[in-house]
């Protein structure tokens, strides 16, 4: 009679090889994602002249120059139906980091749930719930009766989506804030823009190097957006954009 330990280890070998026949290899299956599209793309060479915007209210595209200089585009949302974002001629008159709305926003219960998304300063808010006033970061007012443009959502790009203001993408808008001024021209136009054809949503990058025309003047570039314009020194850092100081003003309404 065999030991034991001799039998368990042969039953062992016997339930390893039964599972090798019966499983065979483990297959990862293959997850295909979505590509994501590309709502913004920013090579400001950082060389002389002011920087100007022309918005297309068709194709729901900002395009961006600098002294007549390409430096790049964004997809934004303007006012949906019913609450049209007008062409015109605009600049860019206020400049705030951190601003709310004191029109829109949306209700909360208790917990923090979003029961109304759509709601008005003026709706009754039911007991038990609050009123949350609507974000706007980076704030660049555009009109004395509050439209403007700021950080929101794009929830499909190229069509309208806000109450008339002009919604750009968040994680870019903190780098246009930066790169204008109080005095910005702003031209929002029916026209179609240079991009609203392009199929992949994407323009080619001007190559990293000096920047044509400007003596001296480099462009490091990545991922789209210029990290320096001339080559850091040993131990340097890339410089952050600036922010003017907080302020609250509320002199009109703005959404």
């Amino acid at each position: 009679m065999s030991p034991p330990i001799f039998r368990l280890a042969g039953l062992a070998g016997f339930a390893l090889a039964m599972v090798s026949v019966s499983c065979g290899p483990i297959s990862t299956p293959v997850v295909q994602r979505k590509p994501q599209r590309v709502l913004h793309q920013w090579f400001d060479d950082g060389g002389p002249g002011k920087v100007t915007i022309r918005i297309s209210l068709p194709d729901q595209i900002a395009e961006f120059q600098r002294g007549g200089r390409d430096i790049g585009w964004s997809y934004v949302a303007t006012g949906k139906e019913g609450h049209g974002t007008s062409a015109g001629s605009y600049k860019i008159t206020e400049k705030i980091v951190d601003k709310h709305s004191n029109r829109y926003g949306w209700i909360e219960d208790e917990f923090g749930n979003v029961v109304d998304g759509d709601a008005k300063y003026t709706d009754k808010v039911p007991e038990g719930m609050i009123y949350v006033p609507a974000p706007m970061p980076y704030w660049m007012r555009l009109t004395s009766y509050g439209i403007g443009m700021h950080g929101g959502l794009i929830p499909e790009p190229g069509k309208p989506a806000s109450h008339g203001c002009i919604r750009l993408p968040k994680e870019f808008v903190a780098t246009l804030f930066d790169a204008v001024e109080v005095g910005t021209p702003v031209t929002i136009t029916h026209a179609k823009s240079k991009h609203g054809s392009m199929q992949d949503n994407h323009m080619s990058l001007p190559p990293a190097g000096p920047v044509a025309g400007i003596p001296g003047v480099g462009s490091g570039i990545r991922d789209g957006r210029v990290i320096a314009t001339r080559p850091l020194m040993p131990g340097e850092t890339p410089p952050q954009p600036s922010l003017p100081p907080r302020r609250i003003t509320e002199p009109f309404s703005a959404y």
